[in-house]
Order: structure tokens, then sequence, then C-alpha cells
């Protein structure tokens, strides 16, 4: 018999990460303070609830997947939290992006209520998680990891175990440092195209080709090229994310002088188009500079598979 799970935490991500245990046959137990993402999973066969206590406690385990270890920790810890609701022997698996120390200090006040920790962040984007097929990054036992993995590949193509909980925080850090930065790069690169008189399309592929290609150009490029920019993703989350890894870099003695200039491109891009903007829109910091777009024909609004 397969796990029953509560997930809180619908959003762009989370959302379509429960669609998806929906989908392969789970039970699920949904909270949001969005009505309306409630409303979208209750249609697709969830149960709504009250609160995250009421969620996990009909559940047994629970999922979150939200914006900063602040709310994760109000919604683990809370008043009305997942703490109040888990049983002893129960199993929070945690999807949102934490820092090493918030998640390690987290598992500590659920194992202090006989409650397992799974931490489980995802990389690859939002039009990967709508289709089961993003990957998974997690940190916590091996035994439990085994216990849950059916629903972990519900959600996920490709699950990766890193070792004990802080290290999946450590390793998405990085993918997502690794991406802020690609995604500064392929925008100053298709300008550079654009500038030398080339056809913006054709050097989307050409890249796309060749030894300078990365994953993020693949993808958001994409989305420059047609002008949504609409990446699922926002200013204050890159900001977040580039945070935790110049915190990490400054712990270890590591210099990051790549993802401290990426930090500051952001820093400017949120000044200029506030916090609540893609991610992908830091390209347009280099069009309004040079006073020029990167548009071409024939690239979609939103990424799709």
């Amino acid at each position: 018999m397969s796990e029953s799970y509560a997930f809180i935490g619908l959003g762009h991500l989370g959302g379509n990460l429960a669609a998806s245990l929906i989908r392969n046959g789970f039970a699920v137990t949904v909270f949001d303070r969005d009505p309306t993402a409630v409303e979208r999973l209750v249609a697709l066969g969830a149960t709504a609830t009250s609160s995250p206590a009421d969620a996990a406690a009909r559940a047994g385990n629970a999922i979150s997947c939200l914006p900063s270890p602040k709310v994760s920790e109000a919604v683990l810890a809370g008043p009305g939290g997942l703490l109040e609701g888990l049983p002893q022997g129960g199993t929070w698996i945690e999807m949102s992006t934490n820092g090493r120390d918030d998640i390690m200090r987290l598992a500590a006040l659920a194992s202090a209520k006989g409650v397992e920790t799974l931490e489980c962040p995802v990389t690859g984007g939002v039009h990967l998680a709508a289709a089961g097929k993003i990957t998974a990054l997690v940190g916590g036992d091996a035994a439990l990891y085994a216990r849950h993995r059916p629903a972990i590949e519900a959600m996920c193509a490709r699950s990766f175990l890193m070792g004990p909980v802080g290290s999946a925080a450590v390793i998405k850090v990085i993918t997502n440092m690794l991406a802020f930065i690609h995604l500064v790069a392929a925008g100053e690169a298709l300008m550079l195209a654009k500038q030398g008189g080339l056809d913006l399309a054709q050097s989307y592929h050409a890249i796309v080709a060749s030894s300078g290609n990365s994953f993020v150009h693949e993808t958001e490029s994409q989305l420059i090229l047609n002008g949504s920019y609409d990446i699922g993703f926002t200013m204050d989350l890159a900001l977040k994310d580039l945070g935790f890894a110049l915190a990490m870099g400054e712990q270890s003695g590591v210099p990051l002088d790549l993802a401290s200039r990426v930090n500051a491109i952001f820093q400017q891009g949120k000044a200029a188009y506030g916090g609540a903007a893609w991610s992908t829109q830091i390209v347009k910091l280099l069009e309004d500079a040079v006073g020029t777009d990167l548009r071409a024909p024939g690239f979609p609004a939103k990424l799709e598979l």
C-alpha cells in the first residue's frame, strides 16, 4: 500500500509536484494560503484541509515546498504547523531550497518530536516539474529514502541521494549558483551576436550545438528571445539562493568571484524591475543598457516539453 502525503505550498513548483503525486495514484491532502491553488489540486483529486497540522494528521507524512527557510520554519513548527499533526514515526519531506544550517536546524526540531526528515530540493525548472521530469536532490537516511522513493519518483524523473540531511542543500545551492551565472553569460552572448549583426534564432541554435552550450541557454534563452521572460522563478528567489551560495563560500573559505558579481547584477535587476520580476529579466538590464532588445520569432512564451 502506498504512503499518504500532506502537501503544503502549491506555488509554481509545489502545485506541479503535488499534481504529479495525484496523477500517480497517491492520496494527497493539501494546504495553501491561496484558495485558487488549493482548488486546482482538489479538482485533480486532492483533499483540502484547514491547516498544515490537519493535513499532516490526516496523511501521516508531509511534504512542503515553500519560498524561504522562515516560511518553512513557520509551517513546520509554528502554531497549526506540521509538527502538531505528524505522528511519531511520520516523515517530513522538505522540497524547499534551504541553506545547510537551516535544514539541519529544522530537522532537529522535527527529530525532537519523533518525526524523521528527508530534504528533497528539486532542480530543472517548473516546466520539468509539470511533466514529472524534474530532478530531486536528496539528503537523509538511506532507508527513509527507500521508503519514500516511490513518491519521490512519482514527482521526479531522477533522484540522487547525496548523503545525510544537509547534503542536498549544498548541491542545490551549487546548481542554482551555476544556473544564475549561466543565465547572465547567455544574455551577454546573445547581445554580442545581436550587435555583431547575426540572426538571433540561428545564433541560439548554433550555441546549443556548441561547446559553449548550457541547460540554461537551451531553456531560458528561448524565453528571452520570445520576450515573455516567464520562467516561473523570481528575482527575490534568485537572490535568496545566491545569498546561500555566498554564505557557503565564506564559511568554507572558497572565494566566489563570479557568484559575487552575478549577485550584484541581480541586486541591480531587483532595483530596476522589482523582486517579483522573473529572474530571466536579469538580461533586460543588458538590453536596457545597450538600447536594443533580444527578440527572434519562433520561440515560446513558456517552456513546454
